[in-house]
């Protein structure tokens, strides 16, 4: 609606008219043509080009068909419609410019939204990410430490009198590794703080499950929970933002993390995935938490939360991460404790 430059949308309004007056001539309908002329300007050009057309459309409705008998005839009817014509142009250019308007109105509103939903979900990960700051400096700190004491071995196997390349060699394969180890984490860590708009590609699901348990790794067994997945082999891929999956599952890994925190007894998170009946994707995070509390349909509702420090938004970012995915989201007490989160997701199979 407001792709034209100025000039162009006045171009228009010109063109309309001119259009509607050899169109109106041979039928001798210069009101219904005229107003459609008046309605394309005020639509694609706005209010200028839609009074423009107006006034052009009077000059040509008095010019050449207000006094077309011959002899010109001076009925007061002709006058009437053609001042009825002259109002309801006004009119029809000032509503079509009221619809324009609350047109773009919506479009810069949505846009908005959209845009406040995309940083309210990256402040929520960046939380979620620095409660979870020791544990991430452990998971680094792991394949660091490796790294440094298979160089050190390294060291020792090349300055003894008779030095053991191929000793030296695998410690030094070794450091690789557990260097390439901690980049691959460092590498996850940023994706998930990035900041831009969504990107659709085809994901594998699996792979991010296995990329969380690894990035949570150190919380879990910070609280001796213990991790068990269950992915169904051959899953189809998903059609879907990665960045945006990732912030789910992590959310609700950290939940069944936070909910099994100070329980006693057996401390376990099940990660499944599967396939439906009809097809779909269902990724099922269970645990042996404390379960869902008793207002269990409001834990999607914004600002809801058991936790005292909880910002009540992460649930219903991810539903609506979610729910723009095609999938849905819902939670189902355990028994005899504990709860677990179905996510189900349209699967992308290959053609």
């Amino acid at each position: 609606m407001n792709g034209l430059s100025k000039l162009q949308s006045y171009g228009l309004a010109a063109i309309s008219c001119g259009i509607a007056l050899p169109v109106a001539w041979p039928i001798d309908a210069p009101a219904s043509c005229f107003l459609l002329a008046v309605m394309v300007s005020s639509l694609f050009g706005g209010l200028g080009p839609g009074l423009l057309s107006v006034a052009l459309s009077a000059i040509g409705y008095e010019h050449f068909f207000l006094w077309r008998t011959a002899p010109p005839a001076h009925e007061p009817a002709a006058f009437f419609r053609f001042a009825a014509f002259l109002v309801a142009t006004l009119l029809v250019t000032g509503l079509m410019d009221l619809k324009r308007r609350a047109e773009q109105s919506r479009t810069h509103a949505e846009e908005a939204l959209r845009q406040a939903n995309s940083d309210l979900a990256r402040v929520s990960r960046v939380t979620t990410m620095g409660e979870l700051t020791a544990s991430l400096a452990h998971e680094v700190n792991q394949p660091i430490a490796a790294a440094v004491t298979d160089a050190n071995t390294c060291m020792r196997w090349l300055t003894r009198e008779a030095p053991d390349l191929e000793e030296a060699r695998e410690a030094a394969l070794r450091t690789i590794k557990d260097v390439t180890r901690a980049a691959e984490i460092i590498s996850r860590v940023r994706q998930i703080f990035k900041k831009g708009t969504p990107e659709r590609e085809l994901v594998d699901v699996n792979e991010i499950i296995r990329e969380m348990v690894v990035l949570l790794r150190g919380e879990t067994t910070r609280y001796s929970i213990a991790v068990r997945t269950d992915l169904l082999a051959n899953l189809p891929d998903a059609m879907g933002d990665r960045l945006q999956l990732q912030q789910v599952l992590m959310n609700l890994i950290v939940n069944s993390v936070d909910a099994m925190r100070d329980m006693e007894g057996t401390r376990e998170l099940t990660i499944r995935s599967q396939q439906t009946e009809d097809g779909q994707l269902m990724v099922s995070v269970s645990d042996t938490g404390v379960g869902l509390p008793p207002q269990a349909d409001q834990i999607f509702n914004p600002f809801f939360t058991t936790k005292p420090q909880g910002t009540g938004m992460g649930l219903r970012i991810s539903r609506s991460i979610v729910e723009s995915h095609g999938g849905r989201i819902c939670a189902a007490t355990n028994s005899p404790r504990g709860a677990t989160f179905h996510l189900t997701l349209p699967a992308k199979h290959e053609q």
